[in-house]
């Protein structure tokens, strides 16, 4: 029996064994870190642009770690609008938040851009994406710079800003970390975070 778990330790990978990521390592402390939720949750937020492959790689382990998510944990969503063509795809996504059918069409956006190749980046293309899932076309462009959706986009690119975000995928748990990475590593690096932040070290 000692031999067995012996030889499950050695095939385990280093991270699945090391419960305590290290600053500067496996995540960086942010120099202007937000105020915590008054509503004592942990805010976990993933950036990312429907464009970046490893946005793409790191989508189902984000899938998969949503299902056992434990409570006082929000997970938010911020579509990263650094340029022009990331803040196409980010206004297309808060249109379909807004429409409320973000989880229908989240995954298959992305798969178009990174499976199929499709090029989604303008709001034309992106409208018509969308009324394959019954948006009709002038529904999304009046959607497209509205009030609303423009106030999504500015409070993604300010935080994005506030955080210093040089590239994504990045995730940010409750305002003060920042973890990088598109493997399940990031995920349990996340997930270890989180647990600090709820233990209040």
């Amino acid at each position: 029996m000692k031999k067995f778990f012996a030889i499950l330790l050695l095939t385990l990978p280093t991270w699945a064994m090391a419960l305590t990521p290290v600053a500067g390592k496996d995540y960086t402390v942010l120099t202007n870190p937000t105020p915590a939720l008054s509503d004592g949750q942990v805010e976990v937020r993933e950036f990312f642009w429907y464009g970046c492959p490893h946005c793409y790689t790191l989508e189902p382990h984000v899938a998969a770690w949503l299902k056992t998510k434990p409570e006082g944990v929000r997970f938010e969503r911020s579509p990263a609008a650094l340029n022009a063509v990331w803040e196409a795809n980010a206004r297309g996504y808060y249109v379909a938040e807004a429409l409320g059918i973000v989880e229908k069409t989240h995954g298959p956006l992305f798969a178009a851009i990174q499976v199929d190749k499709q090029r989604l980046f303008s709001q034309k293309s992106l409208a018509a994406f969308y009324a394959g899932f019954g948006v009709k076309e002038a529904n999304f462009n009046g959607l497209y710079n509205s009030f609303t959706v423009s106030a999504k986009v500015a409070q993604s690119r300010n935080l994005a800003m506030r955080y210093q975000l040089t590239g994504v995928p990045a995730m940010v748990v409750n305002g003060k970390y920042l973890v990088p990475g598109e493997g399940a590593r990031t995920i349990a690096v996340v997930k270890a975070l989180v647990a600090q932040e709820r233990s209040g070290k």
